[in-house]
Order: structure tokens, then C-alpha cells, then sequence
């Protein structure tokens, strides 16, 4: 009897076809699987696929059973004429690799030769399902030289499945002219990641070449990943299709090239090694292309170029490399002036992954290039708008205080500043401008005082109207929506960030403490992410204005630290874990009456370094670290329960002002209450030797005092055989204090 739990999850169809698996002991046995199989085609073919994994995830132990079965009978089904049914096989196939690999590692020889079949079916969907299969495969773990041998007939598929199809809608959207306004309905949703600080693993989303997902698509996904398994091994097959491709020059075969430049940026991660003696002449071809008569050309070699960015701006020091440089950064802002939309948005997009790598060294080129993403301000339609103020932010982050000249703001911050005078504090189009502004404000530092106030003011009234909104929308007159609160708060962070000790006559003059505190408390998770991270910000340049208020902001921030649900709120814990430590080096004391109240919360947190982020991990570290320091006689007595787990976080933290408070914290405890880390010496001594190098002096001699009290307190040889269970390098570590 099936499980009531899998009764509810699983559709009628697959229900009775389980039934029928445990009701029949014919289908145990080596009998007819096909008529099996063909007796619920209709089933099948109802089955939804993004459900797929969740089934097999819960599959009955029936199926396990008969495994063997099962795939014998999809293998029956695999040519049938519907290609529904095809599709749903192939599905099969995917979803099973992804979660259950080992089920078809016995049989990976004919799965791959079938979907390598069915990836050139004549039906489109089936032969993207199929194509499916190849990241899943690279991604299960499974044995790679199963696949290798099949390289040299499937890297020719892939290459020519990448061929724009006549009905792709790409092929309309690439002729739309760039004067043409935008409808509400070409504008894609936008989503503004709130503050968060600490290390954070940052998604490369440079790969977003095309808008739907498709075989196109698919199949250079495929490429990509297949190429970081196989690297340089698919460049025998690969290279002479892509330079035959890009040989033919006449019109009837652009897609053809189009499909060429592609691949080579496909592959551009994953065979840089074997590319690389030819790198300058792939550089040199692309750059032409940049004003291709057609605009697909253009744009994907705005992509393709984009992704040997760090090579480019890598031979910036040659003669040669200098000019190609120079050349691939005038041809990106050629085609960010271009007239087609399509090619608008690929040029910005590329030339904001050339600035990030290229930082510093655009400072000799601001002028033209700011000319240029103004230029572009002023021509461009609402979408592509966006991408603008994304390129003029990276831009900023950048080259930081390089942009602080007159000449330059000059350029820049007129039309800036036009276009927000424009905008109304409910119009969504304002989202994209304050994160702009929040990179600039940080670039410029004190330098954005002339723009300041305006901002500012502008910022704490969205933030009022928006409060107003949630409980009376009428009253406010717009409706509530959170994402205007979380980019205000973001961009007044960039701004104490960026003016520092300048903020304090804006927030002095403001009712910001009030409504940050609100912000604290709202419901929404990314409200209270973007305010922790303002908190934490205020703290650090002008602390006096939050005291009125600061048994408050500690209450609401500590009890983020002590909630059931940590896990789906982390980022959020993150930041007040932040808070909490900057503002407790700023009041000391006032900080006691929830000192202990934090750290209890802080040491479960650390206890499960392996199952949380390594943000929170790092700032649960420091914080702890800098609560021992301004009140080691609270959190002494406790060290024994945390101090391993605490030296372990610590030793995985970059040397850094933060670091030093920590530690600092660490010698505190340790002259209060010496014993208390006794049991713990080994992984004090690995936290000490995690250091590179202690650059101040006190802080220097402070650990050094700790090292040769212990040393001189385990007599007897004690400290001889705390140091012969260290390893060598943290002993070599160890010697620059003499012990």
C-alpha cells in the first residue's frame, strides 16, 4: 500500500502506475516491460517535468526495486513518434542523473549514445530536454572519460545547435531601432540586492547572452561546462568548425559566424590554457566585429570579448597589449552608442566586466569614457537606461577617489542629477539611480558633500511615505512597496560610508534615528538586512546620535542572532551580528547590559561553522571578539565554552582592522582569566600563527606577552608538548614572538 504522503505528492497518473508496479508481480520479472510502459504513454505524457525531481526524491522503494526495469522501459519508449513522449524520456533520463547518477552509471554508455542521437531530433523541445543532459552529467560526479570518447560527435551538435533558429524571437527584438521608447511590458523585473557585510560569494551572471532559454542557450551552456570539465581536450574538434565558420564572410552565413563568436566565449574559462598562446590574434579578429553590419554580430562580440576581459587588461604593461586594450575599450563604447537596443545593452553589460577588472588603469581614459555612458544617458530608452547607471556605478567602484575632479563631475553628475529632480519618489525608475548614487557617494568620499543634502533629504522622505504607505496607502498616496526602503537605506549607508563624520549634521538634523529603528523592526527580511547594515554604518562615524536610542537598537539587533528560523534569515543576522560589534566599540560599557545575551547567541553560531555562511562565521568572530574586548570581566569567566570553536573562525579571518579588535578582545580575556584558555592552547596558537603579519605594534606585543605567559605558566614541558602537536608552519609562525 502506497504511503498517504506519496499520495498527496504524486499526480493520479504516476500514482497508478506505482499501483499497478506492486499489484502485478509481473512486472518484477523480465516480461513485458513494453506493454507496461506503452499502457500508461497517456500517464506519462501528463506528467509535469519541473515535478520530476520531487517524485524521484521520494520515489517508492517498488521503484528502486525495479529500477532495471524502469529504465529498460524508458529505453523502449525512447523512439517513440510522439515527441512528447520523447521529451518526458529524456526528462527522465536528466532528473535521474541529477539526483539518483548511480542508478544509470551502468547503463551511461547507451544514455549517452541516445541522447546524442536525440539532441539533433527534429523537434526542438525534445532536443533541448536532451540537451539538458550534458551539464547534468558534468555536475553528477559521474566517471568524465565515460563521455570523453563521445567528444568528437558531440561537440559538432552542440556547435550546431548554437545556430540561431529562423523562428527565434531574437532574430525580431535584434531590429529594434533604439529611438523606439520602451512599453512597460519590455522592461524585465529588477531585483536590488540588499546590503550585506562580510564575504559573500558573488554569482557571475555575465552569461545571461540571450533572454529565454532555448537550445541556443542550452547548448552553449553545454559547451561552457563541458570545456571547464575537459578543457583544452574539445579544442581538436572544436577549433576547425569555429574557424570554417568564421571563414565564410558572405551574408547568408552570418548566423554561422554568429554561432562561432559564441563558442568562443563559451569556452573561454574552461580552455584558456590551450587559447592562450593565440589569444591576441582571437582579440584582434574579434575587434572588427564590434561594427558588423549585423547586430547579433555585434552584440555577442561585445559578450565574447567581455570574457577574456582579465587577459586583455593583463597585457595593458606591453606595447601591444596597451593598444589592443585601447582598442577593445573604444570599440565598447563605440557600440554603447550604437542604434540598436540589443546591441546597447551587450556593449554596456561587457564594458561593466572590463571596468572591474581593469580598475585603476581607466583612470587615464575617465574623460572619454564618462563622454561616452553620458552620451549614452541621454540617447538611451527606460531598459536599457538601467544598464547605464549599472555601467557609471562599476565605474565608480572602479576607479573610486580617481573620479573626484572637477572636470570629471562636471561631466557626470548634471544629467545625473537632472534625471532625479525628474523622478518622482513613487516612480520605480528611481530604483537604478540610487544604487548609481550609492556608488558614486562611496567613490567621491567627503567629495559628495556638494551633492549631499538634496540626497539625503530625498532619501529619509521615500522612507517616510513608504512607512506611511504599509499602514495607509490612501493617506500616503502611493502604494507600499519595501524595495523603496531597502534602496534608500542602502544609498545612506554609501553616503556615511562615503562622507564619514560628514553625515553627522545631516542625521543630526533628521528624524533617520526613528525611522532606521522602525526599519529594524519590519517584517520584511531585506527591510531589516539594508537598516542593520545603516546601523552598523552610523555607528561607526557618528555613534552620539544613536544613543538616545540604543538600548533599542541593541535589543532589536540581538534578537536576530536568537531566532528559530537563522537559517532562511541569515543575511539578515549577519548584519546586526556586524551592528552589534561596531557599535560596542564605539559606547564600551553601554554596550554590557546584552553582552552575554549576544554571546550565547554567537557561540551556537560558531559551533556550526560547516552548516552557516562564512559571513556570519567571520562576523560572529569578530563581534564576540570585540565585546571581550570592551568587557573582558562579563565574558572571561565563559571562554572555556568557546574558545575553540572561537580560534578556529578567527585563524580563517583575512588580516584586517576587524581582525586586530578580535584579537584584541583575545588578550583581554586572556589577562583576566588565563585558565580559561588552557584546554584551548593549541588552537590559540593556530588563531596567533594565522596572521601574515600584525601591523600594529601594540597589539604585536599584546600577543607576544599572552604567548610567553602561557609559555611560562607550563612548566615541566608542558608547553614543549603543546608545541610538538603543531605543524611545522604554524611553528615557523610562532617564532617571530620568540617562544
Amino acid at each position: 500500500m502506497l504511503c498517504p504522503r506519496y499520495v498527496r505528492i504524486f499526480p493520479k497518473c504516476l500514482i497508478q502506475i506505482f499501483r499497478d508496479c506492486l499489484s502485478d508481480p509481473s512486472m518484477y520479472s523480465s516480461l513485458d516491460c513494453y506493454s507496461f510502459f506503452s499502457h500508461h504513454t497517456a500517464s506519462l505524457r501528463k506528467l509535469s517535468l519541473g515535478s520530476v525531481n520531487q517524485y524521484i526524491m521520494l520515489m517508492p522503494t517498488v521503484l528502486y526495486v525495479s529500477m532495471d526495469k524502469y529504465l529498460q522501459g524508458l529505453f523502449v519508449l525512447a523512439n517513440d513518434p510522439a515527441a512528447d513522449v520523447r521529451k518526458l524520456v529524456c526528462a527522465a533520463f536528466v532528473q535521474l542523473i541529477e539526483v539518483r547518477p548511480v542508478f544509470l552509471e551502468p547503463h551511461s554508455r547507451n544514455i549517452i549514445e541516445y541522447m546524442l542521437q536525440v539532441n539533433k531530433d527534429p523537434d526542438d523541445e525534445v532536443a533541448l530536454e536532451a540537451c539538458e543532459f550534458w551539464s547534468a552529467y558534468c555536475e553528477a560526479q559521474l566517471p568524465p572519460d565515460n563521455l570523453r570518447e563521445f567528444l568528437p560527435r558531440l561537440v559538432p551538435v552542440l556547435l550546431s545547435n548554437m545556430v540561431y533558429a529562423e523562428d527565434d524571437e531574437s532574430l525580431v527584438d535584434a531590429e529594434e531601432d533604439g529611438s523606439l521608447p520602451d512599453r512597460d511590458q519590455d522592461l524585465r523585473p529588477r531585483f536590488h540586492s540588499s546590503r550585506l557585510h562580510g564575504s559573500e560569494d558573488a554569482e557571475d551572471d555575465d552569461d545571461d547572452i540571450v533572454n529565454i532559454w532555448n537550445l541556443r542557450k542550452c547548448s552553449a551552456a553545454a559547451l561552457d561546462i563541458l570545456s571547464n570539465v575537459f578543457g583544452d581536450d574539445i579544442l581538436p574538434t572544436l577549433m576547425p568548425i569555429v574557424q570554417a565558420k568564421l571563414s565564410a564572410t558572405d551574408d547568408a552565413t552570418w548566423k554561422e559566424r554568429e554561432a562561432a563568436v559564441l563558442a568562443l566565449g563559451a569556452i573561454a574559462e574552461g580552455c584558456i590554457n590551450g587559447l592562450y598562446p593565440h589569444l591576441s590574434e582571437i582579440v584582434a579578429f574579434l575587434i572588427p566585429l564590434l561594427d558588423d553590419k549585423f547586430p547579433l554580430i555585434r552584440s555577442i562580440s561585445c559578450w565574447t570579448l567581455s570574457r577574456f576581459s582579465k587577459f586583455i587588461v593583463q597585457r595593458i604593461g606591453h606595447r601591444e597589449g596597451h593598444e589592443q586594450f585601447d582598442n577593445v575599450l573604444m570599440g565598447l563604447l563605440r557600440r554603447i552608442l550604437d542604434n540598436n537596443k540589443r546591441v546597447q545593452e551587450a556593449a554596456c553589460s561587457a564594458f561593466a566586466t572590463l571596468e572591474e577588472e581593469a580598475a585603476e588603469d581607466l583612470a587615464p581614459r575617465l574623460e572619454i569614457i564618462l563622454q561616452h555612458l553620458m552620451c549614452a544617458f541621454g540617447k538611451y530608452q527606460r531598459r536599457n537606461l538601467r544598464i547605464v547607471y549599472d555601467a557609471i556605478g562599476t565605474l565608480a567602484d572602479a576607479v573610486g577617489g580617481e573620479l573626484n575632479q572637477p572636470a570629471y563631475l562636471d561631466i557626470l553628475m548634471p544629467p545625473l542629477i537632472a534625471k532625479w529632480q525628474q523622478l518622482s519618489n513613487s516612480d520605480k525608475d528611481i530604483f537604478p539611480l540610487l544604487e548609481c548614487f550609492t556608488s558614486i557617494a562611496q567613490a567621491l568620499g567627503i567629495g559628495f558633500s556638494q551633492f549631499a543634502e538634496p540626497v539625503f533629504q530625498r532619501c529619509i522622505q521615500i522612507i517616510q511615505t513608504q512607512q506611511l504607505a504599509k499602514v495607509n496607502p490612501v493617506s500616503a498616496g502611493v502604494q507600499y512597496d519595501k524595495e523603496f526602503i531597502v534602496c534608500s537605506l542602502d544609498l545612506l549607508s554609501g553616503l556615511a560610508e562615503g562622507l564619514g563624520s560628514g553625515i553627522e549634521s545631516l542625521v543630526s538634523q533628521s528624524s533617520l534615528r526613528d525611522l532606521l529603528l522602525q526599519c529594524c523592526m519590519d517584517d520584511a527580511p531585506d527591510v531589516r538586512q539594508s537598516a542593520f547594515a545603516l546601523l552598523g554604518d552610523l555607528a561607526r562615524v557618528c555613534p552620539i546620535h544613536l544613543r538616545p536610542r540604543l538600548s533599542e537598537f541593541l535589543d532589536v539587533a540581538a534578537k536576530q542572532l536568537n531566532t528559530p528560523k537563522l537559517k532562511e534569515t541569515i543575511s539578515v543576522a549577519n548584519n546586526a551580528c556586524w551592528a552589534i560589534g561596531e557599535l560596542a566599540i564605539k559606547v564600551h560599557q553601554e554596550i554590557s547590559p546584552i553582552a552575554m545575551a549576544v554571546i550565547s547567541c554567537l557561540v551556537p553560531v560558531l559551533q556550526q561553522a560547516e552548516e552557516l555562511n562564512k559571513s556570519l562565521i567571520e562576523n560572529s568572530a569578530i563581534t564576540l571578539g570585540r565585546l571581550a574586548w570592551v568587557c573582558p570581566e562579563l565574558v572571561s569567566p565563559h571562554m572555556e565554552h568557546f574558545m575553540q570553536s572561537w580560534c578556529t573562525a578567527l585563524s580563517m579571518i583575512r588580516d584586517d582592522i576587524e581582525k586586530e579588535d578580535a584579537f584584541r578582545g583575545l588578550c583581554a580575556m586572556v589577562r583576566v582569566n588565563p585558565t580559561g584558555a588552557l584546554s584551548s592552547l593549541v588552537f590559540l596558537c593556530k588563531a596567533i600563527a594565522s596572521w601574515h603579519e600584525i601591523r600594529s605594534e601594540d597589539l604585536h606585543n599584546e600577543v607576544c606577552q599572552v604567548l610567553h605567559g602561557y609559555k611560562q605558566m607550563l612548566r615541566n614541558g608542558g608547553w614543549e608538548q603543546c608545541m610538538s602537536v603543531l605543524e611545522p608552519p604554524v611553528k615557523d609562525k610562532l617564532s617571530k614572538y620568540q617562544v
